[in-house]
């Protein structure tokens, strides 16, 4: 997981949309900016959310859906599965927002991993068991991901950069976990998809 950045400017904000229980229509355009904001990747797991993924407008606080209260803070857009799988909000209290300015730094990426930085960092440990952060089977995906992207840049002799420039072009819905890629090969997918 990475950072997520919301700004004042999102069509979001200035359009004034409000998330709609059981309106599909109003809800889907929010899903759109949230899609194209996010660069197409999951707000929690970092994979890339193609076409034909099942994926939710997920609301990081639950008990603020459908309130006045909810807001555009508080929408991300993320895998269905992940959205299914998110644990009770009330145990994991107090947690890190998404968006905390220092969220990298307390969630740190080690090896295909995330951990805390230091345990007693209890909103960073709750975030981390709330949203499944470390997870076994989507850190092994992860780190299997990573081993052949590296495999591919050895075979084709490229450097990273070129490599992950060229993988885009061809078809963005292989790129996937943009943290991860960035602190395995020093190259920010983000900036190249801008």
């Amino acid at each position: 997981m990475r950072r997520a950045i919301k700004g004042d400017n999102s069509r979001i904000v200035t359009e004034e949309l409000k998330y709609k229980p059981q309106n599909s229509t109003n809800n889907r355009k929010i899903a759109e900016i949230l899609w194209k904001e996010q660069k197409g990747f999951c707000a929690y797991t970092d994979e890339y959310i193609s076409r034909t993924d099942a994926r939710d407008i997920e609301h990081f606080n639950p008990t603020l859906k459908g309130t006045d209260d909810d807001h555009y803070s508080n929408w991300f857009l993320v895998k269905h599965q992940w959205n299914l799988e998110k644990k009770n909000w009330i145990e994991f209290q107090p947690v890190l927002h998404p968006t905390a300015d220092k969220l990298e730094d307390r969630i740190v990426y080690w090896e295909g991993d995330y951990f805390v930085k230091t345990e007693a960092d209890t909103e960073a440990v709750n975030l981390l068991k709330l949203l499944k952060l470390d997870d076994p089977e989507l850190a092994e995906k992860r780190k299997k991901y990573i081993r052949r992207r590296k495999e591919d840049i050895a075979i084709r002799e490229n450097d990273p950069l070129t490599y992950f420039i060229n993988l885009i072009s061809d078809n963005e819905c292989e790129v996937s976990y943009p943290r991860a890629i960035k602190e395995e090969f020093g190259v920010d997918i983000l900036q190249i998809l801008d």
